[in-house]
């Protein structure tokens, strides 16, 4: 079974990246695998180079799922489209799309975050709402029914920073405390055991929790002193403590740094970018995609090369996104599906630069086995 993992952030920095201001509208271009339509062209087709989706420039936040996809538009509408199985596209049914459909009427849509086969979304409002499959209570809903619909989580207006794991939610309150909830049979939840919560349950008792990331089983965050911290599964050092203790069920730092700007995840590895601009890769990298030139798998953060122009990362199921401060789009690790963009099925162990445009500024989380980039105009 593929997996594909999303988080998401409302300030600068990572996951599901959300624009702010763009001086251009941004159009919307996706290429890799496609036997679910979630590339959003229409058809079922698979590309190894970008394609545009449909002609409007009003994307604002993307992420994606195993082989589905979940946006919004500047105009606050939220649009789904893919493999629908679970109900995760919102749509009140079961139904698969290979193009996107707008999830309602509503026009309150902030940020949206994709787990294996459900979605977490923020309103304009501060409420959290989720939809899709929920055998581990990953909906937060108090029990482990799927729904096909957005159903909000309590009645907070208080929430400001969405991620979602494999079959885990996680998100940031306004008072800057943490709170995870579904599956925790590797301690992903944070709460020092290996049980499942259908509820948001705080994670620990501090409130400096700035941003967060998340992938198959683990979980990253970001306080607002600038360390790095992470739980969960951990069996190819994912987590970048040094070591591959199968689990660690509570935040743990990773290194003594206090300038980490932004973290992203793979499957099971993760990415960061500092705030010197420098980009580093730890985990799993059984098809480089850790960027480092081998496919050596590391417990703890290396330097991908000595460049200091990273802007933001993020990573697929076993691929890097990555792009410099020129807007350029750089990429590497498992390529057999097209979904490195360069035109092949190849697999590259270092970045590799997508074409030659200049005007790549947000990225969204990539999928299993396909990506979905925003493209300035």
């Amino acid at each position: 079974m593929s997996y594909r993992y999303a988080n998401a952030i409302v300030k600068p920095g990572l996951n599901t990246l959300v624009a702010t201001t763009p001086t251009y509208l941004p159009y919307l271009y996706s290429w890799g695998q496609n036997g679910s339509g979630q590339l959003g062209l229409g058809n079922t087709t698979n590309y190894s180079s970008p394609k545009q989706v449909g002609f409007s420039a009003d994307w604002k936040s993307i992420s994606m799922g195993v082989s589905f996809s979940v946006s919004t538009k500047i105009d606050g509408t939220l649009w789904s489209w893919g493999d629908g199985g679970g109900g995760q596209l919102g749509l009140g049914n079961l139904t698969s799309y290979s193009s996107p459909k707008q999830v309602g009427a509503l026009t309150t849509w902030s940020t949206v975050a994709c787990g294996q086969y459900h979605t977490i979304a923020l309103k304009t409002d501060g409420t959290l709402w989720a939809w899709g499959l929920n055998s581990s209570g990953q909906l937060g809903l108090i029990n482990t029914t799927d729904y096909s619909s957005p159903k909000q989580i309590g009645a907070l207006t208080n929430w400001v920073a969405i991620a979602a794991g494999g079959r885990n939610s996680y998100a940031i309150k306004t008072d800057g405390t943490f709170w995870a909830w579904g599956q925790g049979f590797a301690g992903q939840i944070g709460q020092g055991n290996t049980t499942n919560y259908s509820s948001p349950k705080q994670v620990g008792a501090l409130t400096n929790w700035l941003k967060l990331s998340a992938s198959y089983a683990n979980a990253f965050a970001i306080k607002t002193d600038g360390t790095l911290w992470s739980w969960g599964y951990n069996p190819y050092g994912q987590l970048g403590l040094g070591n591959s203790t199968y689990a660690i069920s509570s935040p743990t730092q990773v290194g003594a740094l206090t300038n980490w700007s932004t973290t992203q995840n793979g499957r099971d590895n993760a990415y960061a970018i500092k705030t010197d601009g420098t980009m580093w890769s730890w985990g799993q990298n059984q098809y480089g995609q850790l960027g480092l030139g081998n496919t050596t798998n590391y417990s703890s953060p290396k330097q991908i090369g000595s460049l200091n122009t990273w802007s933001s990362v993020t990573g697929g199921y076993t691929t890097l996104y990555a792009i410099k401060t020129d807007g350029t789009l750089w990429v590497c690790g498992y390529g057999l599906g097209g979904q490195l963009g360069l035109g092949n099925t190849t697999s590259y162990s270092s970045p590799k630069q997508v074409g030659a445009a200049t005007t790549w500024y947000l990225t969204g989380r990539a999928g299993s086995s396909f990506a979905i980039i925003a493209l300035q105009y």
